[in-house]
């Protein structure tokens, strides 16, 4: 597209490229180009004009002095648009104390040392001191800052760790609670599933999701989540794995707290008669990885003891060594194919995820020969929850890494995933997992952090396919930048990370989400005192 000007200049005209060069071939001499010549010098003109502003404006504003000639504009504008730097302003002493490392500058905090920018301005202006003097005063007290806000995010992930790590009386009231209502009530010790449904447990036409967890509160968001956003309820399957300590009150909740028309059932670990420690290698790497822990990691007080280290890293040690990568309810989806033999797809919910939508589709998405559907978390802008590749969760300085996988490669995520039980019996994925476990110990833990993500992303290495992040939002723990309303566009929300939802940490504006599928009307709710805020 192309502007026409009017001979009087008070018309415009927006003509096709093609049409305005066929205006110029036929009116060329005439008035009408003239003055649209005329029109385009003058903008050239202005433009300079504007131009030559800005620079003697910034110039004045950098304390130069102003030019009163165009030869000493002409100086000034030259090596700019011929690309050559101009003789800076600030002194080079300035840059060399700055760039001189921390150390070599000495830093006494005293009564005297500046609390804020203000307080230093303040001073400087009373003392006017050398370039050399400023930029020494200056460095030691941002450096004395920086040294206390490290000092201070150190402590608030510590204090995260240990609030994180432990059970929430509310939550051990429940537990109580409910185990004594098994104990004395018939209608909580009701069979899940009622004995007419049994059936629907290994029929392939239903839509079977599986949860592992020990949290009963955590447990009943994500099924009634689940049920609540559902299509067909009545073609949904929720099987619950707990540990045996957990049994009696997560089935007398589900029992006293049916999710008709859905089908649930609740099995303890102790149920599966296979998943002893001589037969699941599992369990006896997890021995083994305890002792290794107390012994080479030296526990939370020696991650934070540590000087170097940016307190985003040592976050990140501190939540590996959460108690629950050290739990059988964590690594148990390595083992979903003996778990439910008869079933071809399954879809596994971590059970601090909240469901937003219907998930019956996941059973239509073509998995293309591939075993793990998951989200990819290597293309996003926050590079603390979707920018991770391999390099992010594998050390790459150990030969037996380096050699095998590709640091760059695209990371992806646990906590909503589809597996395709039928494809996965074809692979050695189990095993691979349990030999590089065997491997991580061998080598004193020095093959990855704690946790199951990484020998996850070994295992699968080559047998995911990739969903769409709708299906998966994560981060939701980490921090409380998110979004409220990219949340409540997500198919499936995540709180990985510290600030779990019942915790008293959570972030406000994103507990909501997880809030309204509680119901604090319940009487066991209320007993243990769980409030929504």
């Amino acid at each position: 597209m192309q502007l026409l000007i009017s001979p009087s200049l008070r018309h415009v005209t927006v003509l096709p490229a093609k049409g305005f060069k066929e205006f110029i071939k036929v009116k060329v001499g005439s008035r009408r180009l003239s003055y649209l010549m005329v029109f385009y010098s003058l903008l050239l003109f202005t433009f300079l004009l504007r131009f030559i502003f800005v620079l003697t404006a910034v110039d004045t504003i950098d304390g130069e002095r102003k030019c009163s000639t165009l030869g000493c504009l002409g100086r000034k504008i030259g090596p700019r648009i011929l690309g050559r730097p101009l003789e800076s302003t600030v002194p080079d002493v300035i840059y060399q104390v700055l760039e001189e490392p921390s150390d070599q500058i000495e830093i006494e905090e005293g009564p005297d040392t500046p609390q804020s920018l203000e307080e230093f301005m303040d001073e400087m202006k009373d003392i006017r001191p050398g370039a050399e003097t400023f930029a020494v005063k200056l460095k030691a007290m941002v450096t004395l800052l920086e040294q206390r806000t490290r000092t201070a995010k150190i402590q608030e992930y510590l204090y995260r760790h240990v609030a994180s790590s432990g059970i929430p009386k509310q939550l051990h009231c429940l537990d109580l609670k409910l185990a004594y209502e098994h104990s004395i009530n018939a209608n909580a010790r009701l069979q899940l599933p009622s004995a007419e449904l049994v059936p629907a447990l290994v029929d392939n036409s239903y839509f079977h999701f599986v949860l592992a967890s020990d949290n009963i509160l955590a447990a009943s968001v994500v099924a009634s989540s689940l049920v609540q956003n559902s299509f067909h309820p009545e073609k949904v399957v929720l099987h619950i794995i707990t540990d045996s300590k957990t049994f009696s009150p997560m089935q007398a909740w589900f029992s006293l707290h049916p999710l008709t028309p859905a089908i649930i059932e609740v099995k303890g670990l102790n149920h599966f008669d296979w998943l002893t420690k001589g037969k699941v290698p599992v369990l006896e790497a997890m021995e083994k990885d305890q002792k290794a822990r107390s012994q080479f990691r030296g526990g939370s007080s020696a991650i934070v003891a540590n000087t170097t280290e940016k307190p985003h890293i040592i976050a990140a040690k501190l939540q590996a060594l959460s108690p629950k990568y050290n739990s059988l309810m964590n690594h148990i989806r390595i083992y979903l194919p003996e778990l439910f033999p008869s079933l071809d797809k399954v879809v596994f919910l971590d059970d601090d995820i909240v469901v937003q939508t219907d998930l019956s589709s996941l059973w239509d998405i073509d998995m293309k020969g591939k075993v793990n559907g998951a989200v990819e978390t290597c293309r996003g802008e926050d590079k603390f929850v979707m920018a991770k590749r391999f390099k992010s969760y594998l050390n790459f300085s150990q030969p037996l890494i380096s050699k095998n996988f590709d640091p760059n490669e695209c990371a992806w995520a646990y906590g909503m995933n589809i597996f395709d039980l039928q494809a996965w019996r074809e692979t050695n994925i189990s095993e691979a997992y349990n030999y590089w476990l065997e491997q991580n110990l061998k080598s004193d833990l020095s093959l990855w952090q704690l946790g199951t993500l990484p020998p996850g992303l070994i295992a699968f290495h080559g047998h995911v396919h990739v969903i769409d992040p709708f299906w998966h939002m994560l981060g939701l723990g980490y921090q409380d930048n998110t979004s409220i309303t990219d949340a409540q566009s997500a198919g499936v929300i995540h709180f990985n990370g510290r600030a779990k939802p019942w915790l008293d940490i959570a972030f406000p504006q994103l507990r909501s989400l997880w809030t309204k599928y509680v119901n604090f009307s319940d009487k066991f709710i209320k007993t243990c005192h769980i409030r929504e805020t």
